[in-house]
Order: structure tokens, then C-alpha cells, then sequence
């Protein structure tokens, strides 16, 4: 029963500093500069779309748009890692 419990009270102290590590990770500054660097693209993608009426300017736009969402979604998924 003694060893029953120890190995409980082993389990618990390892999951709460997992929880702590991921909070740490996910409170890291690197990810948030991502996020603003991934918001600041798509930014420059929706100027781009309403900058001139060439169709060049619509594909430029679109992959720009496109990049930015994908970096955000790097951005996220690292957070929640």
C-alpha cells in the first residue's frame, strides 16, 4: 500500500512539472514575435491586394496573404506543443 502510494505521489510530482515546463514553453517570447511577425505579412498581403488592379498584384498578394497564415499557424502550433 506504502509503495501504492509512493508511486502516486511520484506520478503526480512528474505531471506537474510537465505542466509547468509547457507552460513555460508556451509563455516564451520567441512564439508571440512569430505571431506579430506572421500578423505583420498578412498585413502587406491585404495592401497589396488593394494597391493597383494588375493581375500580377493579385497573385503577389495571395501568396504573400498565404505565407502569413501559414506562419501563424507555425506560430500556434508551437504554442501548443
Amino acid at each position: 500500500m506504502l509503495l501504492l502510494l509512493v508511486n502516486i505521489s511520484i506520478f503526480v510530482q512528474l505531471k506537474i512539472q510537465g505542466i509547468m515546463n509547457s507552460m513555460q514553453n508556451a509563455n516564451d517570447e520567441r512564439h508571440y514575435m512569430v505571431l506579430t511577425a506572421s500578423i505583420v505579412i498578412g498585413f502587406a498581403g491585404i495592401f497589396l491586394r488593394f494597391a493597383g488592379e494588375a493581375p500580377y498584384w493579385s497573385w503577389i498578394s495571395n501568396v504573400v496573404l498565404v505565407l502569413g497564415i501559414i506562419v501563424a499557424l507555425k506560430g500556434v502550433f508551437a504554442i501548443l506543443k
